[in-house]
Parts: structure tokens; sequence; C-alpha cells
């Protein structure tokens, strides 16, 4: 869901962002060129045929689209701008609810039936009440300590609650993706189950992006972000595992520079639906 921010926060994060922008300009030679995907597989001719779908998927799109896949089944491996940083939108709640089961864990304890109802509704309907309550409740300083457990040491917790302008980028979405769907020591195999069955009980009407062209008998596990500011337009952005046909992978996109919120989900949709096929005839 779209975090509210203030006007005078508006105005504050566009000097930011344009100050940093210039920054980045000044720095960058003149003659750089577009960032390019890149890919590796145990199987080399996925690895050819994803990295030029996946360029011509973006090829034609405005606006500044990064891409993370990966592919258990086959050690596949595809990124875009992976360490580019962007603001989080509503996908930061799958790191709320990730962080709120590590902490419960760490203190041996179930979460209470409020928290599990707060859970619910900030997955499955993006429910921005419910995660403002969350992260009040756990504070930076948890959510830090989750995001240090995880390895996860480029993101960085939006401050004054603002929890949608955390910063994030496809590496680390990654890295949260692959531990929520196998077994490591920092999320307990309840706890990945639960953030799975709640990210694929999300609503219908939210479940656009990373599932697009999924072939049918793969289960999907999704959560999308969306966010219109002052600097860099909408920010559109989509979370998904999948698991069948031969293949266990996770798909991170983020896009920002969008003109409209369609305009983004039709860019992650267009990644999408490339991956799915070239996994899916691999």
């Amino acid at each position: 869901m779209t975090h509210r921010i203030s006007r005078r926060a508006r105005a504050l994060a566009a000097v930011a962002g344009g100050a940093a922008l210039t920054v980045g300009m000044a720095a960058a030679p003149a003659s750089a060129a577009a960032p390019a995907v890149s890919c590796t597989s145990a199987k080399a001719a996925l690895a050819t045929k994803l990295k030029t779908d996946i360029t011509a998927a973006v090829a034609n799109r405005r606006g500044t689209v990064a891409v993370g896949l990966y592919d258990r089944s086959t050690k596949t491996t595809c990124t875009l701008r992976s360490t580019t940083h962007y603001d989080s939108a509503s996908t930061v709640k799958v790191t709320v609810l990730a962080t709120l089961l590590w902490d419960a864990k760490k203190h041996n304890r179930y979460l209470t039936t409020t928290e599990q109802t707060l859970a619910k509704a900030m997955i499955t309907k993006s429910d921005n009440d419910a995660t403002s309550k969350l992260w009040k409740q756990l504070g930076l300083t948890k959510i830090k300590g989750f995001l240090g457990a995880a390895g996860m040491t480029q993101t960085t917790p939006g401050a004054n609650n603002y929890w949608g302008l955390t910063q994030i980028d496809v590496r680390d979405e990654q890295k949260l993706l692959a531990l929520v769907t196998a077994k490591n020591s920092v999320l307990s195999d309840n706890a990945r189950a639960y953030i799975l069955k709640l990210m694929g009980q999300v609503i219908s009407s939210q479940r656009w992006g990373t599932p697009y062209g999924a072939p049918s008998g793969v289960s999907v596990h999704v959560k999308n972000g969306w966010l219109q500011r002052s600097t860099h337009g909408w920010r559109v952005h989509s979370l998904g595992t999948f698991t069948g046909g031969g293949h266990d992978y996770q798909m991170t996109v983020l896009t920002q520079d969008n003109s409209t919120m369609s305009y983004g989900i039709d860019t992650i949709q267009a990644v999408a639906k490339v991956i799915h096929r070239d996994l899916k005839a691999s």
C-alpha cells in the first residue's frame, strides 16, 4: 500500500533525493554504459537465453529497473542493477514479519493473537496501519538486528517510522527470499512456513507482478509494493517465490521513475513472463 507521508516529509525527501542524484551524476563518467543483465547457470544455454530475454523485456521500458533471479534447481542466477537502492514501499512488510518471527524465536515464544492478526492483514492485504503497529512494537534496534543476522547489510530502515522509505536493493531482497524458502539458522522452519503461507494468501487484486506468467501447477507466493513521490515518480516492486515443475526459484523486480503505477506493473510483468517461460522450457 502507498505509505502516507506528510507534505513536509515529501519536500525534504525531494531535496535529499535531488542532492543524491546530482552527486551520482557528477561522479559517473559521461560515457558510462547502461547496466547489463548478467546470468550464470549450471545450464549454459539457459543463462544465455535468460540474459537475452530479460534484456529484451526491459530494453524499451522507461524507468529504472532492477532484477534478481535465483533458481536452486538449475543453480541459475540473473541480476540487473542488484546494488541500486530503492524506497521499499510495502515490500518491507516481508522484512517486518521476518523480524517479528526472528525476535519471537530468540525469546522462545509464539506470536500473540494480536500479532497474528496484524501480520495477516499486513501481508495479505498490505494493511498500512497493521504495519505501523508492528514496526513501532519492534523498533529499529530489533529490525537492524534481524537485518544483521540475515546478512542484509545494504538495507537501511526508514527513519521516524516511515517504514515505506526503507532503502532496499535486489541483492538483499534475494537474500531475504532465500531465507524464507530454504532451511537456515536465522528463521525457524515454522517461521518460514508461516511467511510463505501468508504470501500465498495475498488478495487477488494484489497478485500482480512477479507471478505473471507462472506455469499452472507452480506454487506462488508474492508481496508487492507501490509508492508515488515527487522525485522518481512511482516506485513499483514485486517479490515472488515459486516452486513446482522441477524448479524452486525466487524473483525480485524493483522499479522507479514510472509515470503511473500501471506502467511499473507492466514492466515487472514483462520481465516475469520471460523468466517463467524460459525456466519452464529448461
